[in-house]
């Protein structure tokens, strides 16, 4: 933010100094007062403090009335108020200015989710709004794993807009939809918070292949860059070489990591959070074993680990997050009801959604089981995992 100050009012061009008066030049004497006037409030003597910056002589920019000057008359020609130009640098359109990297961001997304995307355009290349169009847009949404409830919500939610808009061409009922499509998604849109407890213990859950080890590294970088100290848990000791996957991850942040070969899942998050309290760790990441819903004895290990974790931290874990393929479509809303029935979930990472005709099931989530979405991720490369806005979703899914 000071940068940003310092780049749109420098102190050295904000007060231009007033031309003298030849007419009231007053003799050198009074230039001996024994200090300059203190600056005026406003932007440039704010600045000026902030930025320890070479001070404007206020002489040069608000000249004193001396004493000996002429009448009275010439005091009305005194020169205005210096306005502060600094003020228009405050505007929230310049504070909200998007960077570059979030836009290099939204392209690959919108790439992701081009086959979703397409299959619904489509449905807007006719000549008019009408019961056709709306039925072609009922199945287009089904398609991509919208759901049921989802679909209907929608539509009758689109109907509403198109109404009150006065639309009559297919083209801008597009864009009703993808406000629709937002406001339905608001509730998923919530930021992963850290630093309220220390270490802040993330428990990660998910299914063979949904990307969860994987996931765990990019979150690590994530954190990493933002300066917190991240200490990893090898808890999914089940799956071979995942020990050492998740080790790989280690190294390449330069992050510490717990780890016992063929150690009980629930006794290496133990030693992990306790690990994380003793070393001032901020954040714990414990990756599990991978579960599907149906085997309810490994669903059951998942709750053991949670409850052993309680035992080296009370209020832990702070942050249940479940791992999802959004290529699943159905599938995945069906692990989020299993998973959140048996942990409580927190939050979710929807993985994979590059080159998937099944993008709608956020839609899905957001509808029946709206477990907020901290990331979602479109590759493999570290920044292909980004945090979640409703609005760019459904922006980039109707492209």
């Amino acid at each position: 933010m000071f940068s940003f100050f310092k780049k749109k009012a420098p102190p050295s061009e904000t007060a231009p100094p007033a031309p003298a008066s030849p007419a009231q030049a007053a003799p050198p004497a009074p230039v001996t007062a024994p200090a300059a006037p203190a600056p005026a409030p406003g932007a440039l003597g704010w600045l000026r403090n902030t930025f320890g910056g070479k001070p404007v002589p206020e002489q040069e920019s608000a000249p004193a009335a001396e004493p000996e000057a002429a009448p009275p008359a010439p005091l009305s020609a005194a020169p205005a108020p210096v306005p502060a130009p600094a003020a228009e640098a405050l505007t929230p359109a310049a504070l909200a200015a998007t960077a570059p990297e979030r836009k290099g961001w939204l392209d690959r997304l919108k790439a992701g989710l081009r086959k979703t995307g397409s299959s619904i355009a489509t449905v807007f290349t006719g000549t008019q709004i009408d019961d056709a169009l709306y039925e072609e847009l009922e199945a287009a949404l089904l398609m991509a794993d919208t759901g049921v409830k989802a679909t209907e919500h929608l539509l009758a939610d689109l109907k509403r807009r198109v109404k009150e808009a006065k639309a009559t061409e297919p083209s801008a009922v597009k864009g009703l939809l993808a406000e629709a499509l937002t406001d339905l998604l608001a509730p998923l849109e919530k930021p992963l918070v850290i630093g309220e407890h220390t270490p802040t213990v993330i428990m990660v859950a998910g299914v063979n292949g949904a990307g969860k080890t994987t996931s765990i590294g990019k979150l690590t970088k994530h954190l990493a860059n933002d300066g917190a100290s991240v200490l990893l848990a090898a808890a999914d000791t089940f799956r071979a070489a995942a020990r050492e996957q998740l080790s790989v991850w280690a190294d390449r942040n330069l992050v510490e990591i717990v780890s016992q070969e063929g150690g009980d899942p629930a006794a290496v998050s133990f030693d992990a959070v306790s690990a994380g309290r003793a070393r001032g760790k901020d954040v714990v990441l414990v990756d599990t074993a991978g579960r599907l819903p149906t085997q309810l004895h490994l669903m059951e290990e998942l709750k053991k680990i949670k409850r052993v974790v309680q035992k080296a931290d009370a209020t832990a874990p702070h942050e249940v997050l479940l791992v999802i393929d959004g290529n699943t479509g159905q599938n995945a809303l069906a692990q989020v009801r299993a998973f959140d029935d048996a942990l409580q979930l927190t939050g979710l990472v929807v993985t994979k959604l590059d080159g998937t005709a099944k993008g709608g099931v956020l839609a899905a989530i957001a509808r029946e089981r709206p477990v907020p979405v901290y990331f979602i991720g479109v590759g493999e490369k570290l920044e292909d995992l980004e945090t979640f806005s409703a609005r760019e979703f459904a922006q980039a899914l109707l492209a």
